[in-house]
């Protein structure tokens, strides 16, 4: 058939709103009805399948083919993220040398729901040579996985939500929740904190928040804009403007902070001051400005600049009160801590 032939052909079908809305959610409670069924089936079987897992030496295997495989995929990476490591395996793959990833200190997690995929049914006498445990997660306790595995999870659901009764809908969905509940119980299980999911996601916004300190994101050096408690009105306006900050620092001779000018400070001046050359930072600056330290958390910043009002910078000081650096909103927001 030509290419214009292909584009001429009409959709045997279009969508019928009423038609599409309570397909949708027939699907909806087909999948939510095959997660609850899973719920009563939960028992001694889970609990060997946690207590395998929770003594594994080595690494946790995940192996599927097809929609399976996809869900092996995803099981694999929620136990790698909560505590558990945890790798994928392809089972087509593993065959053709992916096996010598497996050694006898590992579990393997099977994830099929026929129960009779070839490729993992043949798998098995081979992982049971490594030493490796298996636990199969399958729709089917009567099937060859099923039979063959250390422990055996029901995973199975009365009807796939595909009208066609073909498309892995329900029972993929299922499996997905049952894997979810092993990793969680093995998170609870392992203590797994808020700090320790961080460390698995430093890229994440948790891990910024949790991880990311004032060090990492303050000016340092001829970036932090300073003058001494000497300086005139006129000196410290190019100092602002050449650090871009709205902001400077008045410091003494020990770099100790004696007090702050913002922008607000300027604008105040104005109305006052007639000579900038003869105008001195030490009459005119805020005393003791809010400041933090460099081992703090950068997302602290962000609580401090909050409870007062108008305040963008923070100066950064070391133990003796001695100025180390300084930090604007704006470096909060290019490292996204918030």
């Amino acid at each position: 058939m030509s290419a214009e032939a292909m584009h001429s052909v009409a959709p045997a079908h279009d969508i019928e709103p009423q038609r599409a809305l309570a397909l949708g959610k027939r699907v909806l409670a087909t999948e939510a009805a095959a997660i609850s069924a899973l719920e009563g089936r939960l028992g001694a079987a889970f609990l060997a399948a946690a207590r395998v897992l929770f003594g594994c030496r080595g690494r946790v295997v995940v192996t599927g083919i097809g929609k399976s495989g996809h869900i092996a995929r995803k099981l694999a990476a929620t136990l790698a993220s909560t505590g558990t490591p945890a790798f994928f395996v392809h089972a087509a793959e593993a065959s053709h040398g992916d096996l010598g990833m497996i050694t006898n200190d590992d579990v393997v997690v099977l994830l099929s729901n026929s129960g009779e995929t070839d490729e993992l049914v043949s798998l098995v006498p081979h992982l049971k040579r490594q030493g490796a445990k298996l636990i199969a997660l399958t729709g089917s306790e009567q099937s060859s996985l099923a039979q063959s595995v250390d422990v055996h999870l029901d995973a199975g659901v009365d009807s796939e939500a595909c009208p066609l009764g073909l498309a892995p809908t329900a029972s993929t969905t299922a499996a997905l929740a049952l894997g979810d509940a092993l990793a969680l119980t093995l998170l609870d299980a392992r203590g797994f904190s808020v700090e320790d999911f961080a460390r698995s996601h430093p890229g994440g916004t948790l891990g910024r928040r949790l991880f990311t300190h004032v060090a990492d994101v303050m000016r340092t050096g001829a970036a932090v804009p300073s003058v001494p408690l000497t300086a005139t009105l006129a000196e410290v306006v190019v100092e602002m403007s050449s650090k871009g900050m709205g902001m400077t620092a008045v410091i003494d001779a020990d770099r100790a902070i004696a007090g702050i000018f913002t922008d607000g400070d300027l604008r105040r001046c104005l109305a006052h001051v007639t000579d900038f050359g003869a105008a001195r930072v030490e009459s005119l600056m805020t005393r003791k400005p809010r400041t933090i330290e460099a081992d703090r958390l950068a997302i602290d910043c962000v609580e401090l600049m909050e409870t007062l009002p108008k305040v963008s910078q923070l100066l950064v000081v070391d133990d003796h009160s001695r100025l180390i650096g300084a930090l604007h909103l704006h470096d909060l927001f290019r490292a996204k801590v918030v």
